[in-house]
C-alpha cells in the first residue's frame, strides 16, 4: 500500500493509546497539570470508575481564552521554556495529555486566571475542537472528561470493574498526595470520600511524615526513621519503617525523583540491598524515599508515562541510597516497631462470635475491658473429683489462711528466678530501656522489668543478631579472629557438597572457618570463628553447603557476606533451652541496647516484645 500521513485524529488516538491507559492514566494526566499550574488544593470526582465521568478542579494559575485554544493541541506546553529536554522542571511538558484525551473522549475545560473577572471554557469532542466561549467559575481550571474510550470502545473491554478502577486512580492521587504534602487532594466516587487529605503544616519534615501517616496509615507514623543524606549535589531525603515493621510485598515502597513518582529498578535494588541483613527474602521495608538532583542528570523522558527514569550516574545514586538507609536503620539501636506489641496483644485478644461466647463476665459487674479477654474454661472435672481437689489444694489451717502464708505462689517450674536481680530496685529498670530480667520462661524467653511495663526476649533470635553484628565488625577491622580446635572435626556429607564448601576454603578461611578436603565426601574443620565458642560444628558445615548450594558458583562470599555471616551466627549464639542465670540475662540486655540493629533478628523477626503497664492493665480489665 502506498505510504501516506494519518490523519491528526488517528495521529491523537494512538497518543491516547500510549499516555492514557485507563481512567487513573487521565487523573495522573490531569492532577500533575493541576500541579504544575500551581495549585494549592486539588478536587478529582469520578463515576462509574472513571469511565462515564472525571472531573478534576483545581485552584491553580488558570488559562486565557488564547491558552484554552493552545492546550488542545497536539505538543503545546509551557514547560520547557529553553527547549531543553535535559532541563525538564515540570511534571508534564510533552503536551500530550489534553489532546490525547480530547480524542477519545468528550472533553470540556473551564479556566479562569486569578487577575480575570470571568471564566472560559473550550470543548472537544472525538477530535473535534470548538471554540472558546465565556463561562461561570472561579479562579482556577476544571477539566470534565465523559465517556472515556467512547470514540475507540474496543479500548473499553479491557477495563476492571468500577471499584478496581476507583481504587487505581486513589493509588495515583496518594502518589502524588505523598510527593506534594503541602496540596489538598480529595477523590470522591459520587458517593463516597475515597481520599481526602488536607494541606499539612509545618517544616519538610513534618508535612512529609504527617502526609506519610495519612495515607499509609498511623503505624508507620509511630516505627518511621528519618532519611536525610546528600552526595556530589544529589540529596535524599524521606522515611523509612523499622525492619521488624514490614509486609509480603513492595507495594507500600514510595520512590520519588524530583517530586515526580516513579517505580525504578535501580532504586528498588538499591533498597534491597540496604536491607538485607535485616529482613527475609520475602518480606519486605515500608518506606518513601525523595531524591532530588540536578535536571541534567537524570532523564524522565525514557517511558510513555514517565514512571520509569534513568540517571547519568546511577553507582552514585545506589551509593547513596544504601548508605543512608543503613545509617539511618543504625541509628535506631535496638528499637523494636510498635506493630509487634500490638501484634502480641491482639493474640490474647478474642475474635467472632466464637470468642464471645467463651468470654467470661467481668466480676463485680464491670463491662469496661471486655473485648481484651480471652478465656478457654479448662475441662470440668467429674463431681466426685471436685472436692478431693479442692482439699489436695487448700493449705492446713484452711482456705482463709493468711495471705503471706499460702503455698504454691512461687514461680511455676517453667519459670526461672532471676535470682538477685529480683530484688532489683525499681530505679534500676528506668535505667535501662529493656529493663532488668527478673525470669527465664521455657529456657528460652527472659522476661525484663522497665520502667512502665515488661519485655520478653527470645534469647537466640537477640544473641544470634549480636553475634552476626560482632562478626560485621571484625571483618571491618581486618578479620575474624580464629580458634583452633584442639581435635579437628570430621564433617560427612554429600560428595557434591563437600566438594562445593572445599572449593570456598580461601574465602570462608578469612571469615575464620578453616577447612580443608579429607577424601571424598568428608571436610576436617581446624579452625572456627572465636566468637562462635562451643558451637556444632557438623550442622554449621552442612547448613554452610545448602547455603552455597543456593548462592551457586558465580558469587564470591563477600558479595552475599549476610547470608553466610547469618548462617554462621545462628549456630554461635545462644541456642533456645539453654539456661541462663541472672548475670547472664542481664548481660544480654546491655548488650542489645549497645548494639545497633539488635529489634530483629538476621531474618527479620523481632527479638523482643514490649508491653506497656497499661495495654497488661486493659488485657485484665482494668483500664
Amino acid at each position: 500500500m502506498p505510504l501516506r500521513l494519518l490523519p491528526p485524529t488517528l495521529i491523537n488516538q494512538i497518543a491516547a493509546g500510549e499516555v492514557v491507559e485507563r481512567p487513573a492514566s487521565a487523573v495522573k494526566e490531569l492532577v500533575e497539570n493541576a500541579l504544575d499550574a500551581g495549585a494549592r488544593r486539588i478536587d478529582v470526582t469520578l463515576a462509574d470508575g472513571g469511565r462515564s465521568l472525571i472531573v478534576v478542579q483545581d485552584d491553580g494559575a488558570g488559562m486565557t481564552p488564547a491558552d484554552l485554544a493552545l492546550c488542545v493541541e497536539r505538543h503545546a506546553t509551557s514547560k520547557l521554556p529553553t527547549d531543553d529536554l535535559f532541563d525538564i522542571g515540570f511534571l508534564g511538558f510533552r503536551g500530550e495529555a489534553l489532546p490525547s484525551i480530547g480524542s477519545v473522549s468528550r472533553l470540556t475545560l473551564t479556566s479562569r486566571t486569578r487577575d480575570s473577572d470571568s471564566a472560559w471554557r473550550l470543548t472537544v469532542e472525538g477530535g473535534a475542537k470548538g471554540e472558546p466561549e465565556p463561562a461561570a467559575g472561579g479562579p482556577g481550571t476544571r477539566v470534565e472528561v465523559r465517556d472515556l474510550f467512547y470514540a475507540t470502545p474496543a479500548r473499553l473491554k479491557f477495563l476492571k470493574a468500577p471499584r478496581t478502577e476507583t481504587q487505581h486512580a486513589a493509588d495515583v492521587i496518594n502518589r502524588l498526595a505523598m510527593a506534594h504534602p503541602e496540596v489538598a487532594f480529595s477523590l470522591s466516587d459520587g458517593t463516597r470520600s475515597v481520599v481526602k487529605l488536607g494541606a499539612a503544616q509545618g517544616d519538610l519534615f513534618a508535612r512529609r511524615l504527617d502526609r506519610l501517616a495519612g495515607v499509609i496509615g498511623r503505624e508507620f507514623f509511630d516505627n518511621a526513621l528519618p532519611v536525610e543524606a546528600e552526595r556530589e549535589g544529589i540529596r535524599l531525603t524521606g522515611h523509612i519503617g523499622l525492619p521488624t515493621y514490614n509486609r509480603g510485598n513492595a507495594q507500600q515502597q514510595y520512590l520519588f525523583v524530583n517530586g515526580r513518582p516513579v517505580k525504578d529498578r535501580l532504586l528498588t535494588g538499591a533498597v534491597r540491598g540496604a536491607y538485607q541483613d535485616f529482613l527475609a527474602h520475602d518480606r519486605h521495608a515500608v518506606l518513601a524515599l525523595y531524591l532530588d538532583l540536578p535536571p541534567r542528570e537524570v532523564d524522565v523522558n525514557v517511558h510513555p508515562a514517565k514512571a520509569e527514569v534513568r540517571f547519568r550516574d546511577s553507582a552514585l545514586v545506589r551509593g547513596l541510597i544504601v548508605s543512608a538507609l543503613r545509617h539511618a536503620l543504625a541509628a535506631a539501636g535496638h528499637r523494636a516497631s510498635t506493630t509487634v506489641a500490638l501484634g502480641a496483644l491482639g493474640a490474647a485478644r478474642p475474635e467472632g462470635e466464637e470468642a464471645e461466647m467463651r468470654r467470661p463476665a467481668l466480676p463485680l459487674g464491670r463491662s469496661g475491658g471486655q473485648a481484651a479477654w480471652s478465656w478457654t474454661p479448662p475441662p470440668r472435672p467429674a463431681a466426685g473429683d471436685l472436692a478431693a481437689a479442692f482439699a489436695a489444694q487448700a493449705p492446713q489451717g484452711g482456705f482463709f489462711e493468711p495471705a503471706g502464708r499460702l503455698p504454691n505462689l512461687s514461680a511455676p517450674p517453667q519459670a526461672r528466678d532471676a535470682g538477685p536481680a529480683a530484688e532489683a530496685p525499681r530505679r534500676a529498670a528506668a535505667e535501662h530501656p529493656l529493663g532488668v530480667a527478673r525470669a527465664q520462661l521455657h529456657g528460652t524467653y527472659i522476661v525484663a522489668q522497665t520502667a512502665d511495663g515488661i519485655v520478653i526476649v527470645d534469647q537466640h533470635a537477640a544473641h544470634e543478631r549480636l553475634v552476626y553484628e560482632r562478626m560485621k565488625q571484625a571483618l571491618a577491622d581486618g578479620g575474624v579472629a580464629r580458634q583452633g580446635l584442639l581435635l579437628p572435626e570430621v564433617v560427612e556429607m554429600d560428595e557434591a557438597d563437600a566438594d562445593r564448601v572445599a572449593a570456598r576454603a580461601e574465602e570462608l578461611a578469612a571469615l575464620g572457618l578453616v577447612i580443608e578436603p579429607f577424601g571424598p565426601g568428608s571436610i576436617l574443620v581446624r579452625e572456627v570463628p572465636a566468637l562462635l565458642g562451643d558451637c556444632d560444628v557438623k550442622g554449621l558445615i552442612r547448613d554452610l553447603a545448602d547455603e552455597l548450594a543456593e548462592l551457586g558458583e558465580a558469587l564470591a562470599l563477600k558479595d552475599r557476606l549476610a547470608d553466610v555471616c547469618g548462617t554462621m551466627a545462628c549456630h554461635g549464639s545462644v541456642r533456645a533451652g539453654r539456661l541462663l542465670n541472672a548475670e547472664e540475662m542481664n548481660a544480654l540486655l546491655r548488650q542489645m541496647e549497645m548494639t545497633p540493629h539488635s529489634g530483629q533478628c538476621n531474618h527479620g523477626r523481632p527479638t523482643y516484645v514490649e508491653l506497656k503497664l497499661k495495654d497488661i492493665e486493659r488485657l485484665f480489665g482494668r483500664r
